[in-house]
């Protein structure tokens, strides 16, 4: 089992919201659209690597030099197979809410409705909206949002973390030296799985929690 906090009520509605939302069938119109972010560090080489050859990999010194970190911003659509990653400096609460500006007004302009699902991270709630864009301006983005949050404890649930750990396996598993290089590989990265309409298949439901869970539940 994951490790998981208390089982209680508000933890199993907010469960049963998500696996109802995942178990819907595709449409087009009314995406599902899971948020979350990744911090990454900027490695230099501190020597010049020894090129590849045939049979021998690149062989880089162990020594390394910082170059600061960058934050990236991923939507995934699991079952539209598309995701959207943005690179930025931070990810402070105007970063997060330009970013889902960009979503809503972009890539999802024709939707008539969007589901996004987010943990519960302080910058991910409506009054960040207002904070930023001014209570009139935020309810004009957000009219066709509705938000799911997973349980506290429960990023597991959130498939955004799925697609962030095949983008750390596919390219972020190396040492990248500066913004512009991440930039360029998360680009290449994403438009090549879009391309290709990669899409996250779940199959754990509602039913398999009651299985599972139930005898740790908590009324």
């Amino acid at each position: 089992m994951w490790c998981i906090g208390r089982l209680t009520e508000e933890y199993r509605q907010r469960m049963y919201d998500l696996l109802d939302l995942y178990a819907r069938p595709f449409r087009s119109g009314e995406p599902v659209i899971c948020l979350d972010e990744k911090s990454k560090q900027l490695l230099k080489d501190s020597r010049t690597p020894l090129p590849i050859r045939p049979g021998v990999p690149v062989r880089q010194d162990y020594e390394y030099l910082r170059g600061g970190t960058c934050n990236l911003f991923v939507a995934v659509e699991p079952k539209g197979g598309r995701r959207t990653v943005l690179v930025t400096d931070r990810r402070t609460k105007p970063d997060f809410v330009a970013f889902v500006q960009y979503l809503l007004n972009t890539v999802y302009a024709k939707a008539r409705r969007v589901h996004l699902v987010m943990d519960n991270l302080n910058t991910h709630f409506r009054k960040c909206f207002e904070e930023v864009l001014g209570v009139k301006a935020a309810k004009a983005l957000l009219r066709r949002v509705v938000f799911h949050y997973t349980p506290k404890h429960a990023s597991w649930l959130n498939m955004a973390e799925i697609e962030i750990g095949i983008l750390d396996r596919q390219c972020l598993d190396r040492r990248l030296p500066d913004r512009a290089t991440l930039v360029s590989e998360v680009d290449a990265w994403q438009q090549r799985r879009n391309a290709d309409q990669c899409g996250i298949a779940w199959s754990f439901t509602r039913q398999d929690a009651d299985m599972k869970m139930a005898r740790h539940y908590v009324s």
